[in-house]
Parts: structure tokens; sequence; C-alpha cells
């Protein structure tokens, strides 16, 4: 290419070689304003027939040397084709990077989903092109693509939403879309109706139900051997009234998308104006002139010179148009190009015969009205790639810098704010997070076996000691002395084990697992603790919780150990009669201290109460301690009473408290009865305990040749050992199952917060996350 620039060089010289080359720099423009020069002083000359001369040999010169050049220009691109084949089949054994424009664009596909109205962030440069309906953008577009790729019509709207080209230089012809990995070769015409057929099918499946043009993006790239690379959006023609069959606001809704692009500042706006009408009944160039009033970024083409040609009687207009000063509008080059005979079954390359040739032969150009490097869609598809990419240069540096200050400033906040910390965004703090999470969990199997069976005993004995004293104890105890005491606890014990305990056993269990659980995932860990993990440590423990499901199997063989573990009455030593004694005493004690604040609450304070500080009785609690004292006397006159007050008693009572001006309902006298006889009974209970602390000589002979009983003591043994034994099965259930499965509970939740954006925004939150994102961004 260059050897074949240079032998052209040596004929012509390389000032007129810049001359006939016909590109949209600045050369260009030189050797333009030389030939008016030239023009001026042609003008000078009085001969006529000399002038014509002289320029019809200009002429000739400039056609040779630009077939010349087109034909290096042909061998050049197939030369390039061949490289790049070459590379594409790895002859070079190099990994081929991915191209700069095919990156911008998927940049531009990012922003566009990030935000799809252009206002605030996507301020990088494209090609929007805009002109009124049927004006010929999208055979503009398609002779700057180099093919037939747009569905077409006769005078109807076609496009419906805007479509993202990416232009590039490939060694094949081919087009795909941007979600799709299929390649329509641009060189097949089945291939070609083929992608024309998809565009239109997801134009119309954009267009929402009663709409008639869509603001969903449609992004296409086409690669070729001598393409400009460039990013255009093609977008729908500009209608001056809605006819039938489109939506009422059809017409606002194609102003503000062409608005919405064209705002960008640093949107190149390609403005395609219909040759072949009049002037006065373009739309697009008075828009063109709102969004960029000082033409610093548009650039306008004349389509259909063609038929301006013929049609137009004064040709000068056509000239004023291509000059800048028939419209008010204003912009940075002017282009005149023709796009075929209106023939939708024509190919590019007929187009471009025709259009070549049509400007060979075409008066505006021989009597230079039209210049030479403002005509054809070769000539214009160079200046816009060279104004795109000098604008995509301009504004990526200018929005570096703006994000290099950005960064800076807030580095600077971080320092301040964090100064012993990394910034680490949201998905970096959610795997630190995860690995602390798992590493607690590890934490469960660590737990000692004793340290489970503690825990386990004694919040199984909290849940269900009200039960064993109430309706198990209580009951037998008042039938002790009639030596139906066993009986009686045997029958209600097998009651208990059949229906509730062992379910009961296994709530503790499994509410144990979720105490320590939470223990280990909300512990405070000192210094290294990190409370910006503590929503996501909750939601992740409630959700492993709530998709935890306990054996069912456990209860049925617990309850055949505690069958066999409630089966054994027989204390073997002194050392386990004095437990059995000791956890008979403290359950004792508890219940009575419990019944003692129950009766405080009834009858109120004390008298050191009342005289220390000042504190009366109500109504209610004076008729509750006279009431109270009365019960006393019952008890104190028999020492043997029975659990329940007979009525005569009750009414005898009542009459006592009436006769000293007390009116007493029956129901608060056996109220008040219940608690003073539970008072007594545990105060009895109590002492008896502390008699049979000696007892286990007695207990070893049955006590024989003995007046005292210790049947309660051998209860509460039985109960002890089956606590023992309970938690033992519990905590070998815990750590050998239920503790692993948890794990494996914890993992899934995880892994499926981790694939929750929302999730995430919602559990790792404020500000030190928030500065951190933005670093990242």
């Amino acid at each position: 290419f260059f050897t074949g620039y240079n032998l052209v060089s040596e004929v012509i010289g390389a000032s007129d070689l810049l001359l006939l080359l016909g590109s949209p720099g600045e050369t260009a423009f030189r050797a333009t304003d030389q030939g008016y020069d030239n023009d001026k002083q042609y003008k000078k000359v009085s001969d006529k027939e000399k002038i014509d001369q002289l320029q019809e040999e200009l002429l000739r010169t400039q056609l040779k040397y630009q077939r010349m050049l087109e034909r290096l220009e042909k061998e050049n691109k197939e030369l390039r084709k061949l490289v790049l084949q070459r590379d594409d089949k790895g002859i070079h054994q190099r990994k081929l990077k991915k191209s700069l424009i095919d990156m911008y664009s998927e940049v531009l596909d990012i922003l566009s989903d990030y935000d799809a109205s252009y206002n605030t962030q996507d301020h990088l440069p494209r090609v929007v092109v805009v002109g009124d309906q049927s004006a010929g953008k999208t055979s503009v577009l398609e002779m700057i693509a180099q093919a037939r790729i747009f569905p077409r019509g006769s005078g109807e709207m076609m496009t419906r939403s805007p479509v993202k080209v990416t232009l590039s230089e490939g060694p094949h012809h081919v087009a795909l879309f941007k979600d799709s990995s299929r390649e329509f070769d641009l060189t097949k015409e089945e291939d070609l109706a083929a992608l024309r057929n998809e565009i239109e099918i997801r134009m119309r499946s954009s267009v929402k139900e009663g709409c008639t043009v869509s603001t969903e993006t449609i992004s296409l790239s086409v690669k070729g051997p001598g393409l400009q690379r460039m990013v255009l959006v093609d977008l729908p023609g500009v209608i001056s009234t809605v006819t039938s069959g489109m939506a009422p606001d059809t017409k606002e809704t194609i102003f503000s998308i062409s608005k919405a692009y064209m705002q960008n500042p640093n949107a190149i706006i390609l403005c395609i104006q219909d040759g072949s009408v009049d002037a006065e009944r373009s739309i697009v160039t008075d828009l063109v002139s709102q969004m960029d009033p000082q033409g610093k970024r548009t650039i306008f083409v004349l389509t259909k010179v063609d038929l301006a040609e013929k049609n137009v009687a004064s040709p000068s207009r056509i000239q004023q148009i291509i000059e800048g000063k028939l419209f008010p509008m204003k912009a940075l080059g002017y282009f005149a190009v023709v796009t075929g005979k209106g023939n939708s079954s024509e190919s590019i390359e007929s187009i471009k015969e025709y259009e070549e040739e049509f400007f060979q032969n075409s008066k505006l150009l021989k009597t230079c009205m039209l210049k030479a490097h403002q005509v054809t869609t070769k000539n214009l598809s160079l200046a816009v790639s060279d104004c795109f990419w000098k604008m995509v240069r301009e504004s990526v540096e200018q929005q570096a810098d703006a994000f290099k200050a950005t960064r800076f400033n807030l580095e600077t906040e971080w320092k301040n704010n964090y100064p012993r910390l990394r910034e680490l965004d949201r998905n970096e703090l959610f795997e630190k997070a995860k690995n602390e999470i798992l590493d607690e969990v590890i934490s469960l199997t660590q737990v000692t076996p004793k340290h489970w069976e503690e825990i386990l005993q004694k919040s199984l004995w909290e849940r269900v000691s009200t039960h064993v004293i109430e309706n198990i104890y209580l009951p037998a105890a008042q039938t002790m002395n009639s030596g139906t005491f066993n009986t009686t606890v045997d029958i209600k014990l097998k009651q208990w084990t059949d229906k509730q305990l062992p379910n009961k056993a296994v709530e503790v269990a499994w509410e144990t697992l979720q105490e320590e659980f939470s223990r280990f995932m909300t512990e405070q860990k000192g210094k290294e603790h990190d409370d910006i993990f503590d929503k996501l440590k909750q939601a992740v423990k409630e959700e492993s919780i709530k998709r935890h499901k306990w054996n069912e199997r456990a209860e049925d063989s617990l309850r055949v150990i505690q069958h066999n573990a409630l089966e054994d009455r027989s204390i073997s030593d002194k050392q386990q009669w004095d437990a059995a004694i000791h956890f008979m005493e403290e359950t004792l004690q508890s219940r009575l201290k419990d019944t003692e604040s129950v009766i405080e609450d009834m009858v109120g304070p004390d008298w050191k109460k009342r005289w220390l500080y000042w504190i009366g009785r109500t109504k209610e609690q004076n008729i509750r301690n006279e009431t109270k004292n009365e019960l006393e006397k019952l008890i104190k006159c028999n020492e043997e009473h029975a659990a329940y007050l007979a009525n005569d008693e009750v009414t005898t009572v009542r009459k006592n408290l009436e006769a000293r001006g007390i009116t007493v309902d029956p129901c608060l006298i056996k109220d008040t009865w219940h608690q003073i006889y539970r008072r007594y009974f545990l105060k009895t209970a109590l002492n008896h305990c502390n008699l049979c602390r000696r007892g286990f000589y007695y207990y070893q002979r049955h006590f024989v040749d003995s007046e005292l009983e210790c049947n309660d003591i051998v209860l509460f043994w039985r109960i002890q050992r089956m606590l023992a034994i309970t938690a033992n099965t519990l905590r070998q259930q815990l750590t050998n199952t239920e503790v692993r499965r948890l794990e494996k509970n914890v993992k899934e939740v995880l892994e499926d917060f981790a694939e929750d954006n929302e999730k995430k925004v919602k559990l790792l939150t404020g500000k030190r996350v928030q500065l951190a994102e933005d670093l990242s961004k």
C-alpha cells in the first residue's frame, strides 16, 4: 500500500496527491482553497476558451489519478483482508487482543444498561443519526457499513427503536447481535435477509402495546475489511404528522428519544436532509439547532442529490445548502451523497458505482458548486470517523481526569475515616464475612461434651421441672403415708415419657443448638470484631435455622432410652444418694422462693418494709392478708391437712372474716389456700429431705425397723439420672449429626446470598461500604 502511494507521489508530487485524495482533513481544505485561488486567477483571464480548456485538463488529470488511487486502495484492502485472515487462523501464533472499538462498544452497552437516559453518567461519544422520516438515514448508514442490513419499506416507518451499530475492521464481512453468538455473513443474500428479519422482529417485540416506537436499544456489531471504526446510533425518523395506526404520542416520543441522544455533549450529530424535497419542509434541522446551536458537533448530510439536481430549478440552492447558507443551523462539515436509485434490491457495489458515476458527470462538481471532498459516502465516512475518534480521545481524557480527581477525593476521605483498613467493596466484604461465618460454624464442633451435657441437662430440667413437681411429685407426696407413693409415681412417669418428655427433650436440644450457634455468630471478638457483618450474620443465622429440620426418628429412640433410665430405682452408693438429696433440695428451695414471692405480691409488704420504706398495702392486699392469717390457723390446728379445703372449712373462714367486717369471695379463699398450703408443704418436704440426708443406711435395708421413708429421694434420683442419660444421648446426636447438617445449611445459604446482589446490598450497608463501592467503581 505504501509502495503504491510512493509511486503516485513520484508521478504527481506530494501536494497534487493530497489534493486528489479528497480527504476531509485540513490538507484537503488547503488544497481546495488553493483550487479556489487558481479559479480566481482563471477568472482574470479574458479568454473563455482557455479557461474551459484548463478546467477540462484539470478534471482529466484529477480523474486519472483518482482512478489510480482507487486501484491502490482496493489492493490495500485486499492485502489487509489477507493479513487479518492470516491472524484469524493463528498463523503468526500470537494472541489477538480485543479491538479498541469493540471494547468501547461494550462500555457503551454497560453504561446503557446502567443509565438508559444518558443524562448523568454516560457522556462518551457516539454518532447519532437523525433525520426526517424517509430522508435516507438508513441508506447512509448502510453505505457506511457497506451492507443492506436494515429492513426497508415504501414510505412507512421502519426504524421503530434506536439501533446501535458498532463498525470495526475484520477479515470477514459479518454482523452479530450483542446478546447472540450467531454470525450473519453479509456477503450472502440469505443471511442479509435473515438479519433484516431479525432486526424487524426485535424492533416490533421491543415496542410496548399501544405504542409505535420504543426507547429500547438494539445493539449490533458489523465487521469487515476496510470499514471505518466508529459507533453509530440510528434513531427513528422525525415526523410532522401522526397518521392512522400510530399511537397519539408518537411524534413527542420520537422527539424525546432524539433529544435524549443528542443532548449528550459528546454526541456527534449526523443530520440527514432529503435533497429531493423543499428545504423548508424539514423538521430535523430546527431540532438539531436547538441541541447544538453552535454546530460544534454536527455534520450535515444532503441525500438524494441526483434527484435534487434533476428536479431543482436553481442548482445554486444546493450550493447554498452545502455551504451552510440556507439553513440557520451550523455544522462542522457539509456533505452531499447519493444512496442509489431508490430500488431496495440494489447492491452496495452498484450504489457506489452509480454514486461515483453521478458525481463524475455532475454539473455541480464540474462548475465547482460542490468541492471534491464534500461528496460521496466514502468521504463522509472518513470525516465522521476522524471526528468521532478525535472526540473520543478528548472526552475520554476529560473523563479520565474527572475520575482521577474523584478517586483522589474518595481515597482522602477513606484515609481520614478508616486509616488502618483496606478498602473492600461489597463483594470482597461478603467473601470475608463468609469465611468468618464458616469458621464460627466449625467452632460448634469444638464445644466439649461436658459443656453440651451441662447445658442440655439444665435446660431440660428448667423445661420439665414444673410438670414434675406439680403433676408427679406433689400428687404422689400427698399419698406418701398411705404406701401408694411409688405406684402413683410410676403411673405418672409412664404417661409423661410416653406423650411429652421425648418431644420436650428434642425441642430443648434444638433450641440449645440454636443458642450456641447464635452465641458464636454474635459473640464479639474483641478488637477484631467488625460490626459491619452483624446484619449479614443475623440473616444467615435465621435462614440457616429456618432451613434446618431435626431428625424425626430421634424421639422414638429417645423414648426407649428414657423408659429404661426411669425403670432403674437402685441407688448404689452414698455419693449418689447425697447428689439426689442436693438436687431435690435445690428444686424445692427454688419452688419455695417462687411461692414466697407470689404470697408477698398477694398480701403486700410485711411490717418491716412498711416501716422502713413507707409502703402501704392496698385494700385487696389487706383482705388477702387477713385471709392468709385465717388459713394459717387451719394448718397449725391440723399439720396433716389435705391439699384441698372442704366446703365447710371455706364457710367457716368466710364467716370468721365477716365477723371482723371483711367480706371475702370463696374463690379468693381457695386461691389463697393453694399458695399457703404449697408453702407449708415445700417447707415440710425440705425438713423431710434433711432427715433423709442420713437415711442411706436405712434405704439399703429397705427401711426395715425405721419409721423414716425416703421414696421422694429415690424419685428425684431417677429423674436426675434420666436427665443425665437424655442429655448424653442428645449431645451425641448434636455433635455427630445435627451440627454437620447445620453447617451444610449455612454453606447453602451463603451460596444463595452470594448470587443475590439485592440481598448483599440490603445486608452490607453503611458509609464504609458505600465509600469502598465508589472507590471500586
